[in-house]
């Protein structure tokens, strides 16, 4: 597990979704049918994780994980790049020597922790590449795979992208809902103030008036819902200088560099981790000794 804690994700929770994620495919019996039919319990072999397709790599630690846990510590794993490289399609990311029954076994669960990372960062690449320049940073939200919300996070950091917050616990939002439920954005604010004075907090807002409202009350990161760019250029004249601004709601790749240009630091992105497609990645055994 150095290896994950080396890339900054906490072992525990790694460690948790992997056991899992196995438990899935092996059954209450943590049986691999196929595997222990079909191959000698000491033979052993040496595989590559290959990539299929153009793309960047995230989930490396991750897949690593997979194959210690599956064989009991008896398999090397030997990465040919670090998360974050971008890859062309068949180069060779890591060399896995051991068990062949668990390298088979461990294969499917591996691969979709780390084609869906890379997928993740491949897609939260493009957005970096196209708000180069702007001074705007892409984010994620709190749109993510259920149990996988720190890895999909991960790759969105590895993809050149910034995380938003972890979840309802270290930032307060507070969006037209609570607006609604409290009476107006002032006393929403003050009550997540007074009841959580550390904890950040951000405002949604769809108006100048309202982003006005919301700084004057004491907000510093707005949440702009759903503005052209022409009325992104109106907040930041208005407040731009008090709050930090966040753009999100109907944006695309093809329009990301005209609304970072207008002033806001950050575009938040919610099919980074909702609607990116895998990164194909394969696992090829290449020789039995």
């Amino acid at each position: 597990m150095d290896f994950v804690a080396a890339a900054g994700l906490d072992p525990d929770q790694v460690s948790a979704t992997v056991r899992g994620a196995l438990a899935e495919d092996l059954g209450p019996d943590g049986l691999d049918v196929t595997s222990v039919a079909t191959i000698p319990a000491g033979q052993t072999d040496v595989a590559e994780l290959v990539a299929r397709a153009d793309g960047v790599v995230a989930g490396l630690p991750v897949a690593a994980a997979v194959f210690d846990l599956t064989s009991g510590g008896t398999t090397s794993f030997q990465a040919r790049v670090t998360d974050g490289t971008a890859v062309r399609r068949g180069d060779v990311l890591a060399d896995i020597a051991g068990p062949t029954r668990d390298l088979l076994t461990a294969e499917r669960t591996a691969l979709n922790l780390l084609c869906r990372a890379s997928g993740v960062a491949t897609h939260t690449r493009r957005w970096a590449d196209a708000l180069a320049g702007t001074g705007a940073t892409v984010l994620d939200t709190r749109k993510t795979t259920p149990g996988l919300r720190f890895l999909e996070k991960y790759a969105v950091r590895v993809g050149g992208g910034t995380n938003k917050r972890m979840g309802l616990y270290d930032v307060a939002m507070i969006k037209d809902n609570h607006v609604a439920a409290a009476g107006s954005v002032t006393a929403a604010y003050e009550r997540v103030r007074e009841r959580f004075p550390d904890v950040p907090v951000q405002v949604e807002v769809t108006t100048v008036d309202e982003a006005v409202e919301a700084v004057t009350a004491g907000a510093t990161f707005l949440l702009c819902d759903n503005m052209s760019p022409g009325l992104l250029r109106e907040v930041v004249a208005a407040v731009g200088g008090r709050a930090e601004l966040e753009a999100t709601g109907n944006l695309t790749l093809e329009r990301a560099a005209e609304y970072g240009a207008t002033g806001v630091q950050y575009l938040s992105v919610g099919g980074l981790t909702h609607s990116s497609p895998i990164l194909d990645i394969a696992l090829d055994l290449r020789r039995h000794h």
